[in-house]
Parts: C-alpha cells; structure tokens; sequence
C-alpha cells in the first residue's frame, strides 16, 4: 500500500513555475524532511498537500486513494494535519480550547443535538476532552492549560499548534518549520517531540526546515528542493554534502 506519494507535481502563479513535476514517496512511520533556500517551493508543497492549492499539473495519493481533488475541508478527516510557518491560534482561546478545535474533523454530532446538549453529544464532548487533556499530557503543557494563548511565550505557543495538530489524530503529520524563532533549547525540546510523535504514536511526519542540526537530529530521509525542483535525495549527511545543495545555499 501507497502511504503517501506526490507524483510530478507543478503549479503556476500566472506565468511562474513555484513548483515542477516534483515526486516523492513518503514511508509509514518516517520522519522525511524538504529543505531548500528561501523560495525553493517548500511551503507551497504544502499548501498543495493540504489542498489550499490545486496543482496545475500531478496528482496526490493518501494510503492509495486520490487526494488531488479532496475538499479542503475533508483532509483533516482523512487523517492529514499539519502546522504553520506563522503560528495560527485563536490567541483570545485558552490552550485547552484551541486543542479541542483540533477535535473539529471527529465530531459526528448534529446541531440540533448540539444545541439540545443531548447524551450523545455530552458523551462526545467527554471523549474530545479527555482527547485534549492526554495531549496536554504528551506534551507537557499542563501547567498552560487554561492560559490564553495570547500570554504565552513564542516558544510555547509553537508546542501548542503541534498540540492542536496532534488533536486532529493524524497518520500523516505535516511540520512547516517547527524550530523557527525557538531558541536552542526549544529547539531541542521540539526534536524530542518529533522522535516520540514518530515512535510512540507511529505518525510519519513530513517536514519542512531550514535548522540543518534539527534536520540532522530527526529525519530518516531528505529532499531538498530549488527553484521548484527537486536537486537532492538521501540522508542528512549525503544531502548536505551533494554539490547542488551547497550552490543553491551558497551560489557560484
């Protein structure tokens, strides 16, 4: 079975290629990460992954189903979360609440029972709380639980829209730089939270990074991407070391 696979993906923004027939395979259970100078195309990937683009041209498939066309709004149900560049809370929301937002794609209750508050719903409501609080948990945001959002640290509130993808319970979890503007032992913090992500939840992880010692540190394969184009694949080491990683860093 196909875990997830890109196959010859481009697209255009008027008459710029952001992206060329780019393919790659992603395996169950790895941690795969894409680097690439700024512009390369990383983050547009993406946002084609997560069906906020559609590709001019190739298609996506999700554990040998077809992604391509997939609603927005129905991949997180798919079991595909991820996280942003920019952190996208609700700041004016406590750190449980934004959690339990990330509970939205498992709700199967109806309005009407919603607003009735019927068994069913109050039991639903109970498993997504106890959902959120075992997150909490995992990630040692206990004593932020009821914090607003608003007045918690950059770094915190980075472990908190991980927290919020990890809700969604995704098999294929998506990291858009998670170490930008941490500090090095944020930083450190957030490797071992993509080892136990990895390990102890069996969620592959695709990643985008330009922090090469967190690369090194976590990924099992890399990609680096220029120009919309991929120009390296192997191991950490071996993508540093290729020549058209080191041009497209350094030039010449």
């Amino acid at each position: 079975m196909t875990f997830f696979r890109a196959e010859d993906l481009s697209i255009r923004f008027g008459g710029i290629r952001a992206v060329e027939r780019v393919s790659f395979e992603t395996r169950e259970r790895e941690v795969l990460t894409i680097i690439g100078p700024n512009g390369a195309g990383k983050t547009t990937i993406f946002n084609l992954i997560s069906r906020i683009y559609a590709p001019s041209e190739g298609r996506l498939v999700f554990r040998d189903q077809d992604i391509t066309r997939v609603p927005p709004h129905r991949i997180a149900g798919l079991g595909i979360a991820r996280t942003f560049q920019n952190n996208e809370l609700f700041e004016h929301a406590t750190v449980l609440a934004n959690l339990l937002l990330g509970r939205h794609a498992h709700r199967t209750t109806g309005l009407l029972g919603e607003m009735l508050f019927l068994p069913g719903v109050r039991r639903a409501e109970r498993a997504h709380r106890e959902r959120a609080e075992e997150i909490i948990d995992f990630l040692d945001l206990q004593r932020h639980r009821d914090a607003m959002v608003r007045s918690l640290p950059f770094g915190v509130r980075k472990v908190v829209e991980l927290g919020r993808a990890l809700a969604a319970e995704p098999t294929l979890l998506l990291l858009d730089e998670p170490s930008s503007g941490l500090n090095v032992e944020e930083t450190d913090d957030m490797a071992f939270w993509i080892h136990d992500i990895r390990s102890l939840r069996g969620i592959t992880v695709l990643m985008v990074e330009h922090d090469m010692r967190l690369v090194g540190q976590v990924s099992d394969r890399v990609i680096a991407l220029n120009d919309g184009q991929i120009i390296a694949e192997g191991t950490p080491q071996d993508v540093q070391r290729h020549p058209e990683v080191v041009k497209a860093y350094l030039g010449g």
